[in-house]
């Protein structure tokens, strides 16, 4: 109780902690743009659903490996050399998630362009194969997203109450954006493309990170605001568009 009462007087440790919540919601949008675009995908009366398990297993598993710190520090720690070059297990994960991650939005990008007919024989069966193959995809990658916010955050701070609060804050913002994120992805098709694209951009960088090239976040998160910025433009360009067809007509 002492220690916590010390560390809630401490101005330097709610820096760390604002400053870890920042850095937390950031690398959450990943996670949550993944988890928007796949559940998009299921029926509706399920999407809300998977959003929430998929969001409450991203804070599971973050919290569970917060409970293991010492395990998590040692994921950094070199395993096997190929080439001249040490790979950690976390090294590996990231490549996993990040060919995953290139996988899954070919995919989705190669079925937006060419849609292959549903059959409405199989329709039962490919929603529930669907929504379990949806949650399965989500938990996996919340493990690779996961593990790379707790190292980050043991990275940042040595107090392992700020980094609960930290991540705890973090997922409750992704929950609450869950919805009005799919929802806009969902009316906005082109945003789908965009969107796409950025998990194509993210599992380069995963790979990267893997492969030891330190690409800053910074630079990503940049490049992806200017994205969606010029497709604002683009959407409010079409619907002026559009009012002044409805006008004239």
């Amino acid at each position: 109780m002492d220690y916590l009462l010390q560390l809630a007087a401490s101005p330097t440790a709610w820096v760390a902690l604002a400053t870890l919540i920042v850095m937390e919601i950031v690398l959450g949008i990943d996670n949550l743009i993944f988890i928007s675009i796949l559940t998009n995908k299921l029926p509706l009366h399920n999407r809300q659903r998977a959003r929430r398990i998929g969001i409450g297993m991203a804070l599971i598993l973050r919290l569970g490996l917060l409970s293991t710190i010492a395990f998590i520090v040692q994921l950094t720690a070199p395993v096997i050399e190929i080439l001249g070059h040490a790979f950690s297990w976390k090294d590996m994960i990231l490549i996993a998630g990040g060919l995953f991650l290139l996988w899954k939005a070919t995919t989705e990008i190669h079925h937006s362009m060419d849609p292959a007919p549903e059959d409405p024989k199989t329709a039962t069966s490919t929603v529930t194969l669907g929504f379990a193959a949806a949650i399965g995809q989500i938990l996996m990658l919340d493990m690779v997203f996961s593990i790379d916010s707790i190292i980050t955050a043991v990275g940042m701070t040595e107090h392992l109450p700020i980094m609960v609060i930290a991540v705890v804050v973090s997922v409750l913002v992704m929950l609450l954006a869950a919805d009005p994120l799919a929802k806009f992805i969902n009316d906005n098709p082109t945003v789908v493309m965009l969107a796409l694209g950025f998990l194509i951009m993210i599992g380069m960088t995963l790979i990267a990170e893997g492969f030891g090239a330190h690409v800053p976040k910074g630079y990503v998160y940049a490049a992806m605001a200017f994205s969606a910025a010029i497709e604002v433009l683009n959407m409010m360009s079409r619907r002026a568009r559009q009012k002044q067809v409805n006008a004239d007509a």
